[in-house]
Formats: C-alpha cells, sequence, structure tokens
C-alpha cells in the first residue's frame, strides 16, 4: 500500500489510480510533534495540537474512499528516548487519531470527544501511564499595536478554562490577575508566567515565558 505521509494529497491521488493507501499525514497524525508551546515540550521542528489531529478525516475528499485501507499515527523515536517518553507523546493524541478511524466525520464533535478524553485521563492515571496534559496549556499569539508596542493574546484549545497571570516572577494562582484581553508587559517585565484554571482547580502546568522571547515571535520593533 502507498503510504501517504506528506499531506493528504498524494494519498488522493494514489486512490484515483486504483493503489491501495493507508492515511498517515505529517499535518494530522505525526505524534512525535510538540503538543504545546516548545517553552514547555521537548524541541521538534513541528507541532501538532491534540484539536488538529481530531481534524484528521481517512477519507478526503476527492480520493476514491474503495482504496483507502485505512489510517495510522506515526511515532518516530529519533528524538523519543525512552518508554515514559514514548507513552507522553502518544496519549492523547491517539484518542483523537482513534476516534478519527473508526467515526463518520458527521458524527465526530470536539466538544462531546474531549470530556471522553478526560475520563481516559482518570483511566491512565490509575495505570500509571504517562500523558501530555498539553491541551490545557494556554496558547500564546503576539503581535505589534501601531505603536509598536508588544500585545499577548492568550487562548485556550477547551472550553470552560480560566487563565490566571503574573509579570513580577511570582507564580500566579486563582487569586491573581484573570486573562480577560490582550497584555502588553511592563517595562520591566522579564517573564510571564501563566496557569489555567478549571473553577477552583488548576489543570494547566505553570509556563514561565520569557519576554525576550515574545518580542522575538513578534519580530521588530
Amino acid at each position: 500500500a502507498v503510504m501517504s505521509w506528506r499531506g493528504v494529497k498524494n494519498g488522493i491521488d494514489a486512490s484515483k489510480k486504483k493503489h491501495e493507501v493507508v492515511m498517515s499525514p505529517s499535518t494530522y497524525a505525526y505524534i512525535d510533534y510538540m503538543q504545546a508551546d516548545v517553552i514547555t515540550e521537548p524541541k521538534v521542528y513541528a507541532s501538532l495540537r491534540l484539536s488538529k489531529s481530531y481534524e484528521f478525516d481517512p477519507l478526503p475528499a476527492g480520493a476514491d474512499v474503495k482504496y483507502i485501507k485505512g489510517g495510522q499515527a506515526n511515532l518516530w523515536t529519533e528524538q523519543v528516548y525512552n518508554i515514559r517518553q514514548a507513552e507522553y507523546m502518544t496519549w492523547p493524541r491517539g484518542f483523537a487519531i482513534s476516534e478519527s478511524l473508526w467515526s463518520p466525520l458527521d458524527k465526530k464533535n470536539w466538544k462531546t470527544f474531549f470530556p471522553k478524553v478526560e475520563q481516559h485521563f482518570k483511566r491512565l492515571d490509575v495505570a500509571e501511564t504517562k500523558y501530555a496534559p498539553s491541551v490545557y496549556d494556554p496558547i500564546f499569539s503576539v503581535t505589534r499595536s501601531a505603536d509598536k508596542q508588544l500585545m499577548v493574546e492568550l487562548s485556550t484549545e477547551v472550553e470552560g478554562l480560566d487563565i490566571y497571570y503574573s509579570f513580577d516572577n511570582s507564580f500566579p494562582d486563582r487569586f491573581y490577575p484573570k486573562y480577560t484581553e490582550k497584555l502588553t508587559p511592563p517595562k520591566d517585565a522579564t517573564m510571564l508566567k501563566v496557569i489555567t484554571y478549571k473553577g477552583k482547580n488548576p489543570v494547566g502546568r505553570m509556563m514561565n515565558m520569557p519576554v525576550e522571547e515574545l518580542n522575538k515571535r513578534a519580530g521588530k520593533r
């Protein structure tokens, strides 16, 4: 069978030529990619969040679907050095790939999928299987205002989370300022610390984002 690794187009083209195809595109199914921001993840050259993996459609439009044999996730191990790290890279993205393979596209729903993932987290905890909590981590987006001020936008991959932050190098909790709009770091700030909560409980990891790194991402001042 043709392994469609580099996107879906080659798989579509191969199916039209009556070749059997296994869909495994890097854009959705390369689970050796980072799952969150590089400041918290072992550095790899690309990233793939859980929600993006869940968008995987092994029967893409335009393909001759009778030649699509199935799909798979790929965990290349050049930069995975032990079994615990392999577990971390596999879960929860393995759940997203699995549901994408056994569920018709019109039956998939991210909002109903993620609560099931959280139930599996409890099972993985009991089994002492390692998994990535990256889905709870805030997403950083940076721009510059018209007067070249750094603007930091924070978002979350799942709904119902609150983000708390600090610029004074202390560790925020739910009694700190809650993120509600784009942030401009104070002139003397060197670090933005953020954490996510669900209600009264912390769910995300404490993330330490250097202001210098944010400036690099935003480009020239």
